[in-house]
């Protein structure tokens, strides 16, 4: 038992290592371009708008102003996507430098092809001087933004959040398993063992820090072991059907997704079935997207289980928006039947994530 967890624990911190906190933004996450555009064009209109004089020269200012804006904001986010494995490599300050450079390269290049279209009333070399400091400062400003969002998205300003979540997970769950293992310790003390050495193993992950990312393989095997200690519980009333067959085994997920979804689906959809049920499992990979799927039956749930069941789902939530933002979809679909939670999420695997 103790090299099991010794061999788990070696292989989470090797991961954790190719995952270091950067105060840089990710060019290739689709929640920081977005915030990109969104921010760019609201400074644009902010400024503009305080050196206009009336709504007519606000329009006039904002068709003139975006003319150069859009292919500059375009052009640049495509170049930062494809030097961003590059970027992230960089210190900081490098890469700040970098960034600014690229931006003022490409505003000053498009600025002169697009000749007397974006000079306005400005002639000379001025023009190209304003608009590539004013490029260089747009840049400053939403780097010095994603900074402020990197650090006060750090481990260490929300370990106390976290450690709340952590906490309240699963104590049913426990307490479950201690009455599981008592009760079988004389009748079969082999199989109270085996018990004992899983719940073990998904407590030790359960105290991983929750900015780390572990193995779908990993995973996968911690919710298995959860599944043979509540069969031992629940017995026959108790099936479950997995789909791995398109599963990557090498992607990267958040420590306790699958085993939470699964301990929601036993407790809220097997255990108030005198005649148990069928769970059903499915993790796939579709393009560049992992996708994992839990669906169980959904009858006669008592109402005082459904604050426990958005509790631990809200948790799950929670850790998604924190580690991939917009990049990751949750949904519910209940029906008089079944009660299905899929998550989507970007598909990481231990290289690409050293190049995010």
């Amino acid at each position: 038992m103790n090299l099991k967890v010794c061999i788990l624990m070696s292989e989470t911190r090797s991961i954790n290592q190719n995952i270091p906190p950067k105060l840089l933004p990710s060019f290739v996450n689709l929640g920081t371009v977005l915030r990109i555009v969104l921010l760019a064009n609201g400074i644009a209109l902010f400024g503009l708008a305080l050196q206009s004089i009336s709504l007519g020269n606000l329009l006039n200012s904002l068709l003139r102003g975006s003319a150069l804006l859009q292919p500059v904001l375009l052009t640049n986010l495509l170049l930062l996507y494809a030097f961003n494995p590059v970027l992230s490599r960089m210190p900081y300050w490098q890469g700040m430098l970098a960034v600014s450079a690229i931006v003022a390269t490409v505003t000053v290049l498009i600025d002169m092809l697009g000749g007397d279209l974006f000079s306005g009333a400005e002639l000379g070399a001025f023009r190209y001087i304003r608009h590539a400091l004013i490029s260089i400062a747009f840049a400053l400003i939403l780097l010095y933004y994603f900074r402020l969002r990197a650090e006060a998205l750090s481990p260490a300003r929300h370990e106390a959040r976290l450690q709340a979540l952590q906490a309240r997970i699963r104590p049913h769950f426990l307490f479950n398993t201690i009455n599981t293992v008592l009760s079988i310790m004389r009748d079969d003390p082999k199989r109270a063992e085996i018990a004992l050495e899983d719940m073990a193993d998904l407590f030790r992950m359960a105290m991983t820090d929750q900015k780390e990312l572990v193995l779908l393989s990993k995973e996968v095997e911690l919710a298995r072991q959860y599944l043979a200690i509540e069969e031992l519980r629940l017995g026959e009333r108790l099936q479950v059907r997995w789909d791995t067959q398109k599963m990557p085994p090498d992607a990267l997920i958040p420590p306790l997704i699958l085993q939470p979804l699964l301990e929601n689906a036993v407790y809220h959809g097997i255990e108030p079935l005198a005649e148990g049920g069928i769970i059903d499992v499915r993790v796939y990979r579709e393009s560049d997207e992992l996708h994992m799927e839990v669906s169980n039956p959904a009858k006669n749930q008592a109402a005082t289980r459904t604050s426990g069941n958005k509790m631990a789902l809200s948790n799950i939530r929670e850790r998604l928006d924190l580690l991939f933002d917009v990049e990751a979809k949750y949904q519910v679909e209940t029906d008089a039947d079944r009660y299905i939670v899929h998550i989507l999420i970007p598909y990481v695997t231990i290289k690409a994530q050293s190049e995010i």
